[in-house]
């Protein structure tokens, strides 16, 4: 569905680009052996390098490149075995050197692509425009002293991937859910964690808008926007404030700007740089960086499997429907404990447990599959009692919210506590018998055409038994005695 803004002059298209600034997982910096962890005492992931002392020589950080490498071929991109390193000169407090050392004519990592599913179900592709490196800067801090600013270089040369997308994205939702997509598949490559809340991902976001079938308006950079959420807001409340600009007969001036969740607002920060004023030169202390395509052959041959091609297999190997399959498959940890439990059972009921009842536990509990006290193969170990008849559907609810709250096996719940279905068919014609016998109006209701009534029969047979018949024998029975 195309997503417009209504004006006063007619509907407007709307034009978005994402840089995702995503930190490179590695366990030291770009450019020097400084710890590159989140967090930390101020200052004290620094090295000479990232202080910016004279004299100090930036040196390559190779599992850096391998990870760049690593996220271009899960972007289905091109790998540029020739790259190169260039400064971009600009000054911030908390920009030792005064240049950020970066990549910009010949990045380590050309065009891709992001494919991406809607509420809908349709899908659309995002064009990859590259990705290079570059260093972090540090961290300015306002609020620690009435008077003084403070500066913290602990994230100064920490490693990051800036991958840019071709302006691709119509609307909102198309934005949310590429970087979805995209923190997806970088958490299963295991280069960046994509936790926005540390702002080890973030996004600048491009947005104009324009009549249908006009060439491209000038465009707004929002800054450092950290959360999915604020993206879609920050697109929404931009491109509307751009309608009104062009609708009164403005123009739309190229700047950068910040947006304010709590206002739902953007503000000017600064007009917007082009490439010329950062001065780019190629940096004079890094050589070209030259790889190996033996070498980017390696690294592919490592690569684990994606979402895409997990959630098809899910759907091929083990038959659950295509929405199941993705929600499965939206984290690896899921994926993996869904694959244990399923291993030999039954896929299907294995499927409808974890999305159901087990992802419901987690959310009431505020646990994660990590630190979950129900492990797969003791879910998995469940779903066994379920198939060889020792339990019921019912009787497992109980068992499942026992296991959550002590940690013990289902087998040693059930007979702790006498829950072992019956499955006795005496037992059962005499619960029927009697259930018959105390509801002569409801027996006479039914047999004169109330057929709706079997279900009642049905659960009162069950209560009398406390909920440990086998519900296809109950059925059974009822319907030879009805």
């Amino acid at each position: 569905m195309t997503y417009l803004i209504e004006g006063r002059d007619g509907p407007w298209e709307l034009v978005v680009g994402l840089e995702v600034h995503a930190q490179v997982i590695s366990r030291s910096k770009l450019f020097s052996g400084a710890s590159a962890s989140y967090g930390g005492e101020p200052n004290t992931h620094v090295s000479l390098v990232d202080a910016g002392f004279p004299g100090m020589l930036p040196v390559i950080n190779r599992e850096c490149v391998a990870q760049a490498v690593r996220t271009g071929l899960g972007l289905k991109a091109r790998v540029n075995l020739e790259s190169r390193f260039d400064r971009k000169n600009y000054f911030y407090a908390d920009l030792p050197t005064g240049y950020q050392i970066s990549q910009f004519t010949h990045p380590i990592i050309g065009e891709g692509a992001v494919e991406i599913e809607l509420v809908d179900g349709s899908t659309r592709v995002i064009g990859i425009t590259r990705l290079h490196l570059e260093q972090d800067a540090g961290k300015s801090m306002h609020d620690q002293d009435p008077a003084r600013s403070f500066i913290d270089l602990n994230r100064a040369g920490v490693a990051l991937m800036e991958i840019v997308s071709e302006p691709d994205i119509r609307s909102p939702e198309e934005a949310g859910a590429y970087l979805r997509k995209l923190r997806m598949i970088l958490r299963y490559l295991g280069t960046c964690d994509g936790n926005m809340e540390e702002g080890s991902m973030r996004a600048d976001v491009n947005v104009s808008v324009r009549k249908a079938g006009e060439p491209f308006r000038t465009r707004c950079e929002i800054k450092n926007v950290n959360s999915i959420r604020y993206v879609m807001q920050a697109i929404e409340v931009e491109a509307v404030r751009q309608v009104e600009i062009w609708e009164s007969g403005g123009s739309v001036d190229q700047e950068t700007r910040l947006f304010d969740p709590a206002r739902s607002e953007t503000r000017s920060l600064r007009s917007k740089e082009d490439a010329h004023d950062y001065r780019y030169f190629p940096d004079p202390d890094l050589l070209p960086l030259v790889i190996e395509e033996a070498w980017v052959q390696e690294l592919a041959s490592h690569l684990p499997e994606l979402p895409d091609a997990k959630r098809q297999r899910f759907q091929d190997e083990y038959g659950i429907p295509r929405y199941d399959a993705g929600v499965l498959v939206a984290e690896q940890p899921t994926a993996d404990f869904y694959e244990t439990v399923a291993r030999g059972r039954d896929p299907r009921l294995a499927a409808n447990w974890v999305i159901g009842d087990f992802f419901a536990a987690l959310n009431r509990t505020g646990r994660t599959i990590q630190d979950s006290p129900i492990s797969a193969e003791a879910l998995g170990g469940m779903l066994d009692l379920i198939t060889d008849g020792t339990i019921n559907g019912k009787i497992a609810k109980d068992v499942f919210e026992e296991m959550l709250a002590n940690g013990e096996t289902a087998a040693e719940i059930v007979e702790r506590k006498g829950l072992r279905q019956v499955t006795d068919t005496g037992a059962i014609d005499a619960a029927v018998q009697a259930v018959l016998d105390k509801n002569p109006d409801k027996l006479a209701e039914y047999r004169s055409g109330k057929d709706k009534l079997f279900g009642f029969f049905v659960g009162q047979v069950m209560k009398a038994m406390a909920g440990k018949g086998n519900p296809a024998l109950v059925n059974e029975a009822l319907k030879k005695v009805l």
